[in-house]
């Protein structure tokens, strides 16, 4: 169950059946109250194919947004989601796919959106594809986030 302050934006429960849960379709949230937990320099982090710091498993891995640690996914020895539950660090971003996770919020966040994202998600994209990641404008973002909303309420 999620947490309070962490929120998505509005759907109607037409446009969730289509493009929700059931569709298998996520929408990652533009905001959480767990960003200041972020690690204050999230410049330096570990190379994207660094292995699991506790089983050495080199795939899969996440890096802990707190801490800097790098841990296995919940697939292989669930070493992130242990560490999560022993530490209470919440915000994790994927080697994989460089998403970003919340446990506390069960939800996955929106690095496009969430501006306190955009730099470890640089640095981690440099790392992994050796470019900047493509940002869109966030002007354009929030344009287009304001009309969804008022087309939803039509």
């Amino acid at each position: 169950m999620a947490e309070k302050g962490c929120s998505a934006s509005g759907w109607d429960a037409e446009a969730e059946e289509l493009y929700g849960a059931e569709s298998g379709w996520v929408e990652a949230r533009t905001s959480c109250d767990h960003l200041p937990s972020l690690s204050s320099d999230l410049s330096h982090i570990p190379v994207p194919d660094s292995p699991c710091t506790r089983c050495h498993h080199p795939a899969e891995n996440w890096l802990c947004l707190s801490c800097k640690d790098v841990l296995c996914c919940r697939f292989i020895n669930k070493h992130m989601l242990s560490h999560h539950q022993e530490t209470g660090h919440c915000l994790a971003l994927s080697f994989s796919d460089l998403s970003v996770w919340c446990f506390a919020c069960e939800a996955y966040l929106d690095v496009q959106m969430i501006w306190q994202l955009r730099p470890v998600y640089e640095v981690a994209h440099l790392l992994k594809f050796g470019q900047s990641p493509p940002f869109r404008a966030l002007e354009s973002l929030q344009l287009s986030t304001q009309s969804e909303s008022s087309s939803s309420r039509s």
